[in-house]
């Protein structure tokens, strides 16, 4: 299942034109989730396309939306999906929180293996 969500959330970053798109394995890195879905976008309005393209694909196929947080000021919009958490940045606020370092010991998934 998870397998499936996560396609799902990395498909609808890719639809929405989300860049620079990382996948992180946080299985046994972290108890938050299993992966993250890093991208940023280039506007606070496709940051939050971005992120409700997520949650509306997730929905569609069934899976729960827990929480999505930050869509009003669309610099960092969080999509909580249980097993798969989607983190959007605007491209100005990426390099600042750097999560792929910040979480550095979790290994890449190479998405397009899936393909």
């Amino acid at each position: 299942m998870t397998t499936t969500l996560l396609a799902t959330a990395y498909q609808a970053v890719e639809d929405k034109k989300g860049e620079d798109i990382v996948v992180l394995n946080m299985e046994g890195v972290s108890l938050i989730a299993d992966q993250f879905i890093i991208c940023h976008a280039n506007s606070e309005r496709q940051v939050q396309a971005i992120a409700k393209e997520v949650a509306d694909k997730a929905s569609e196929n069934g899976y729960i939306v827990k929480r999505i947080e930050g869509m009003d000021l669309a610099r960092w919009v969080l999509v909580d999906l249980g097993d798969v958490v989607v983190h959007v940045f605007h491209r100005d606020e990426r390099g600042y929180y750097n999560l792929e370092k910040l979480w550095g010991d979790a290994p890449l998934l190479d998405m397009a293996e899936g393909k």
